[in-house]
């Protein structure tokens, strides 16, 4: 089956109030839209990340989710939380939904020519506590991470346009052995491995703050 873009979503910086808790603001709630839309070097026209220490940037101008994957989310049985939460696309906070690859097709460094744009794979993504809250199921994060279920970031090489229903083809891999299921199981390791964590950010291709944080964590491990 070849790979397709089958939805591209953005969303604007929003704040979120809940009992209980300090109301918080991000851009995780992407909702699906009607192509053509510009890519450019740090975001799809129309989208916005708040924490920008942590989200967006050259490395993570924009992430991708496999629509494969949500047969499975819809049987996870105990994830309890918000009545509303579906699986549908826009659901992980991801930019483009993606039939036809999960992160055992999808390399570090791996190129893709969607529409007119090229986009370089940089990075598994890394699901953090805005997730679980944005659809208050306290274990979905932990949960994606679990599974490796965890999309994956693009770098923009050539910026131009995409639109939903365009086909998605490998243009290069550099780096074969470094699938995003294998950057993952290195990443989350318990116990953690010094030298699977240099290996991996010794690959060029790797988002540099990634690299950064795996050296600094090998590093430490040595001492």
């Amino acid at each position: 089956m070849s790979a397709k873009l089958v939805s591209i979503q953005v969303g604007r910086i929003q704040s979120f109030e809940e009992e209980a808790s300090k109301p918080w603001e991000s851009g995780i709630a992407k909702l699906p839209v009607a192509g053509p839309v510009a890519v450019g070097k740090l975001k799809l026209s129309g989208d916005e990340q708040f924490d920008l220490a942590n989200h967006g940037g050259v490395d993570k101008a924009v992430l991708a989710y496999s629509a494969d994957h949500f047969d499975a989310w819809a049987n996870e049985s105990d994830l309890e939380g918000a009545s509303d939460w579906k699986p549908v696309p826009g659901a992980f906070g991801e930019n483009l939904t993606i039939a036809g690859q999960v992160e055992e097709d999808v390399c570090v460094g791996d190129v893709y020519q969607i529409g007119s744009c090229q986009l370089e794979v940089s990075q598994p993504r890394q699901p953090c506590w805005k997730l679980s809250r944005r659809w208050r199921i306290p274990k979905l994060a932990a949960r994606v991470q679990k599974t490796g279920r965890s999309g994956w970031y693009y770098r923009v090489v050539i910026e131009g346009e995409i639109k939903a229903g365009d086909e998605i083809q490998l243009v290069s891999r550099p780096f074969p052995q470094w699938t995003i299921t294998k950057a993952n199981a290195v990443m989350f390791a318990k116990p953690r491995n010094s030298a699977d964590d240099l290996e991996l950010a010794n690959c060029p291709a790797l988002s540099s703050a990634l690299a950064g944080h795996l050296e600094s964590r090998a590093n430490v491990t040595l001492e």
